[in-house]
């Protein structure tokens, strides 16, 4: 358990920066530096032990869902849920939730972490559990080509103690399967819905050999604006969801399937039940309101993400803004934007801003699809873009670091979730 001292000066570091605005990692950078067993000492407490949920796409939302459904059956569960998802990410959360004698009032920890940090979080405490979700080209400037991120997957999977939950629809994360000594689970997709969620090789008109897919645990069957239907043990079950983007819908079925393997015993109309009443994760299809009118934040990151969005979204009867950004946390490289087909906003003119807005412009002239303005500044967008549609429903889709600015600056004006 760590020390009073580290404790209280991390608190305290922490209170600092929330009365000063600062970023959910920084007192976790700070104890990180003056205690490297932090984390550690204090996850080693509980009883269940540590999950890890990594991939390109659908960590927060994933985890957010994996929480709920392990909270339907009375387990009492540590998150990061500010989706800060690096090691001093977790710190910091710990921090919040410990007493001042480092106790953790916790039964299992749900983490999401980035792949190339999940990796060095795994040779801090080697989780019980993981759950891979997929392998994308998603800020390859980072992380170098997309096979060196499906290693690091891997490398979180054979450092699992347990069982490892595993995408066996991404054939590059099935493959990791392969060389596991412990316990592995699949989720999975009915045949008929496989062309609705194609493969980074399938995006980027690459042969790729297939491979025989095992059975799933939980087989998403079906779905539409409503919900869903999934197969489990030759069952059919049906939910209504609250979760919006069929990539949101498809991490429903990784969810249940890792739930199930950590709560054997629920039955899966519990699950259900408390899967129904999910809602998005912050930034991630969030609805807020303002002026009366909903306003829809979506995260973009990459071609495949950016594509579902657009697919799992009508564009009719919507004022469209694109917030683009090429910060660190966004990833540097942006020519991914010519991998994405932009032609169904052609019919409406779509608000373009962020640090790459001419980027984003130029982009939009090829798929002849107009452009209503071009504002680099996102506060000052933001306020035009509100101000031109009034009475009109509104859909953001925004880089990461362009969605943390924009819900600072809609926290002024509308009711946005705080996550502490």
């Amino acid at each position: 358990m760590p020390q009073p001292f580290v404790i209280i000066l991390g608190k305290a570091v922490r209170y600092a920066a929330r009365l000063r605005g600062g970023g959910s990692a920084l007192p976790g950078l700070f104890v990180e530096k003056i205690s490297p067993d932090f984390i550690p000492s204090t996850l080693k407490q509980l009883p269940k032990g540590v999950v890890v949920i990594s991939g390109t796409n659908g960590k927060t939302t994933t985890t957010k869902m994996v929480v709920a459904l392990l909270e339907s059956q009375g387990l009492k569960v540590f998150t990061n849920r500010t989706g800060s998802n690096f090691v001093r990410g977790v710190a910091a959360a710990l921090l919040g939730d410990i007493d001042i004698k480092g106790k953790l009032d916790a039964d299992i920890a749900v983490l999401e972490l980035d792949e190339a940090h999940a990796v060095k979080f795994v040779e801090l405490i080697p989780p019980r559990y993981s759950l891979l979700l997929n392998v994308m080209r998603d800020q390859l400037d980072r992380f170098g080509e997309i096979d060196a991120t499906a290693r690091m997957l891997e490398k979180i999977a054979q450092a699992t103690t347990e069982t490892v939950v595993i995408n066996r629809e991404d054939s590059r994360v099935l493959k990791i399967a392969n060389n596991l000594i412990t316990d592995v689970r699949y989720f999975g997709l009915n045949d008929s819905l496989l062309s609705h969620f194609p493969s980074d090789d399938d995006l980027h008109g690459k042969a790729s050999k297939k491979t025989a897919r095992p059975d799933a645990d939980v087989t998403l069957k079906d779905f539409n604006d409503k919900g869903a239907a999934f197969t489990v043990s030759g069952k059919d079950f049906v939910t209504p969801l609250k979760l919006r983007g069929v990539y949101n819908i498809f991490n429903s079925a990784a969810a249940l399937a890792l739930a199930r393997t950590i709560v054997p015993e629920a039955s899966m109309n519990s699950l259900l039940g408390s899967l129904s009443t999910v809602t998005p994760a912050f930034g991630r299809g969030e609805v807020l309101t303002v002026g009366g009118q909903p306003l829809e934040l979506v995260l973009v990151k990459n071609p495949s993400g950016f594509r579902l969005g657009l697919q799992s979204y009508e564009a009719k009867g919507y004022a469209t803004m694109i917030a683009i950004n090429d910060n660190y946390a966004d990833g540097r490289d942006m020519s991914w934007l010519w991998d994405v087909d932009f032609t169904s906003l052609e019919n409406e003119p779509v608000y373009i801003s962020g640090i790459r807005a001419y980027d984003m412009a130029l982009r939009m002239q090829y798929d002849d699809v107009p452009v209503e303005k071009v504002q680099t500044e996102l506060a000052i967008a933001l306020q035009d873009f509100i101000s031109l549609h009034p009475d009109t429903p509104k859909r953001i889709y925004c880089t990461y670091t362009a969605m943390l600015a924009l819900r600072k600056e809609l926290s002024k004006i509308t009711r946005v979730e705080v996550v502490a």
